[in-house]
């Protein structure tokens, strides 16, 4: 019998994982049964999880207590926090895809915190969902260096192509069972733990001429992500934007 699927996502990423799964659902022996999303238009055209559910003809879920019982529940950049009603819908796990190494890096915008971090590795995790961010145990993950100097948007390539390996690598083991849980309470003393908040980023991006030139520099480098409003200095009551010429 196949195993029931529930595909919570959205972004560039969860477009491409949910295309995996589709493409593969005869070698995985899956069902894709439902799917939430939103639309993200600042990433561009052609990521559209509804429009791929409307062409596979999978239910689009309108909200979390409609999801169905399944499986598994796999979420993959989902903007919602699920409830344990929510989660106790997946007979078997419910997982989320993280792009970022837990526990140093839970919640939103990890990679320009990792940049004003200075961190020389990072990483993506494959964690079990419970009512908490970024909160499980872990079961799988893949860690990198990153580059000296680097930018926020290079390290979010490099992250990216490091999620898309650890998804299609691990999925098969994730549906068979062939995983050891970590809680990430166990890591503690090894590696550091953060939480972030979305709305901490727009402090961040409020550059402060007075700071040295290189705090000033490593901040741009942090926050400046084409697509999205740029870091600033405060002129009177005036936003100065940073820009990269083309």
């Amino acid at each position: 019998m196949a195993t029931k699927i529930v595909f919570l996502g959205s972004k560039p990423i969860g477009y491409q994982c949910l295309q995996y799964l589709l493409n593969h659902k005869d070698v995985l022996n899956i069902e894709v049964i439902g799917i939430r999303t939103r639309l993200r238009t600042e990433f561009g055209d052609g990521n559209d999880l509804a429009a791929l559910a409307n062409e596979h003809k999978i239910p689009l879920i309108g909200s979390l207590d409609e999801i169905p019982e399944c499986d598994i529940i796999y979420s993959v950049q989902h903007h919602e926090l699920l409830k344990t009603s929510h989660i106790q819908k997946a007979a078997k796990i419910a997982v989320n895809l993280h792009l970022a190494p837990l526990p140093e890096y839970r919640g939103c915008n990890q990679f320009s915190f990792a940049i004003m971090d200075e961190v020389k590795e990072f990483g993506v995790s494959i964690h079990e969902m419970d009512t908490r961010i970024d909160h499980g145990a872990l079961l799988f993950e893949e860690r990198f260096s990153v580059p000296e100097n680097c930018w926020v948007n290079d390290l979010y390539e490099l992250t990216f192509s490091a999620a898309i390996r650890l998804f299609e690598t691990s999925v098969a083991d994730l549906i068979q069972g062939k995983y050891e849980k970590t809680p990430q309470s166990e890591l503690f003393k090894t590696r550091k733990e953060h939480l972030h908040f979305r709305n901490e980023i727009q402090q961040l991006k409020q550059i402060d001429l007075n700071r040295d030139a290189g705090t000033i520099e490593k901040t741009i480098r942090a926050t400046y992500m084409p697509g999205f409003e740029p870091p600033f200095a405060l002129m009177g009551d005036k936003k100065v934007y940073f820009k990269i010429e083309d």
